[in-house]
């Protein structure tokens, strides 16, 4: 008989860093002054040495770097708003939704991974938008970066010169997410070539686009059923395992995510 010890579970938070930041005239450290409050598009491509404070703000303007130099962030979408949101405020609840679903899509195909694939790498994405000032004087385009961390990072690790196709194929385990401590929630996230003691090794989806939230309680069951099932056979079907889950409320479900993690414990 398989006994399954559920040892750690968690609420996640959604797979970007910066879903709807607050308003801000902070536009960043290091700033370049041509990029402040800037009308135009930033450059598609473009490197920066990003921080998590700078991920903070909803604006940024951070001096980009040749991406043969250390860099932690790079970006890899950039374009102007739908024209709905024209006369929209900048601080839009509906602005970020779009960006959730925009971000998340063109970061799947920049990475060369799937959407569950992409919720278990320590590699995430931010956006931004136009400051304040611009957004008054009518600039209306988005800029998608994928950085070195993820939301509980202090500081962000460094990027390849480029992170395109960094998932294609098997991806090396300084890209993918494991933890440290005796439970997933509130553990440090950290690579998995890093000495650990959970891996993210699976995710379930519970519901299309247009479905409403279920509610915290389904969310939470069928994702702890889900998980003791799945963690047993990425294992393969020991006695005796523990396994642990993250799952999110209605504001990520609005937001756009519908997957919970699944981790297996490995003292790796």
């Amino acid at each position: 008989m398989t006994v399954a010890r559920r040892l750690a579970l968690g609420l996640a938070a959604l797979p970007l860093l910066l879903l709807a930041a607050c308003t801000s005239d902070d536009q960043g450290g290091n700033t370049d002054p041509a990029q402040v409050d800037a009308m135009d598009a930033p450059e598609l491509g473009a490197c920066r040495l990003l921080t998590p404070d700078d991920v903070a703000m909803a604006s940024n303007a951070t001096r980009t770097v040749d991406c043969t130099e250390k860099h932690t962030a790079e970006t890899f979408a950039v374009g102007d708003l739908p024209t709905s949101f024209d006369d929209a405020d900048v601080d839009d609840k509906e602005l970020g939704a779009w960006a959730y679903r925009t971000c998340s899509e063109k970061f799947q195909r920049f990475l060369g991974a799937d959407e569950s694939l992409v919720m278990r790498t320590v590699v995430s994405w931010a956006w931004f938008r136009p400051s304040e000032k611009a957004w008054s004087a009518g600039a209306r385009w988005y800029r998608c970066d994928a950085v070195g961390g993820g939301e509980q990072s202090t500081s962000y690790v460094a990027l390849p010169q480029t992170a395109k196709g960094l998932l294609l194929g098997v991806p090396d385990d300084k890209w993918m997410v494991c933890a440290s401590g005796p439970t997933v929630s509130g553990s440090v996230k950290i690579p998995c070539s890093h000495h650990h003691d959970w891996r993210a090794v699976t995710t379930i989806k519970l519901g299309e686009s247009g479905d409403d939230y279920p509610g915290d309680r389904l969310v939470e069951v069928k994702t702890r059923d889900y998980c003791s099932g799945s963690v047993a056979a990425w294992l393969s079907y020991p006695v005796d395992y523990d396994f642990g889950y993250t799952y999110f409320h209605e504001a990520e479900w609005s937001a756009g995510n519908r997957r919970s993690v699944c981790w297996a414990k490995t003292n790796a």
